[in-house]
């Protein structure tokens, strides 16, 4: 099963020809406050980073494993922060929340999905926001033939290659739920999203948090 390095050249090629779609809950920020430490891991080129600045959040971190999709991060909001998950802070609880924005559809092994959240769960302070929002195993035809057709070779339904050469992985909710073990789960909600090439999907939002210390 590939990591996610090994995805890098994709992503670098698709930094100047991708559009990533999925929103913000606006609801799910009222708790934070403006001057918490938000980290956007697997920012692609700062989209999400650039809303919640909109939204008057003042501390904020984007990370992407792409240098093109950091590159361009930077060009298109200059006054952001952008960087590379080697320049992360290695002491814990460095993060009020961390916002995962269709990045597990683009990390397929399970292993490789365990080691971000458990990196994420140690970055994060007790009490600290994780919010994700990825995609669901899809119903539709096209998609359960890609399913079916790619489950031997990687080892997991749901992980498939895309027609332009991507690794994704689409979820159950059970998946979700056994990955985020070690949190709380407070909300969740369905949002119908396209997805970078183009076709409409189910996708999953996922408010969580870290357990406060007794």
């Amino acid at each position: 099963m590939p990591n996610p390095d090994s995805q890098i050249p994709y992503w670098d090629a698709a930094a100047t020809t991708k559009t990533f779609t999925h929103p913000l809950h606006p609801p799910w920020l009222d708790g934070l406050d403006r001057h918490a430490a938000i980290l956007d891991y697997g920012c692609g080129y700062g989209r999400v980073m650039s809303d919640l600045a909109q939204y008057g959040f003042e501390n904020l971190t984007g990370v992407d494993t792409s240098p093109e999709m950091i590159s361009r991060a930077r060009r298109e909001h200059p006054t952001l922060r952008f960087t590379t998950p080697d320049e992360l802070p290695r002491s814990p609880a460095s993060f009020d929340a961390a916002l995962l924005f269709a990045v597990l559809t683009c990390i397929p092994a399970d292993e490789a999905q365990h080691r971000l959240i458990t990196g994420l769960h140690r970055l994060l302070r007790p009490g600290g926001t994780l919010y994700i929002s990825d995609l669901l195993l899809q119903p539709d035809e096209r998609n359960r033939r890609r399913y079916d057709r790619d489950a031997d070779a990687h080892g997991t339904y749901g992980v498939f290659s895309t027609s332009d050469g991507a690794i994704c992985r689409h979820h159950s909710r059970e998946r979700l739920s056994t990955l985020l073990a070690d949190f709380d789960i407070t909300e969740s909600r369905t949002i119908t999203v396209p997805t970078m090439n183009g076709h409409a999907a189910t996708g999953i939002q996922i408010l969580a948090s870290k357990p406060s210390v007794t």
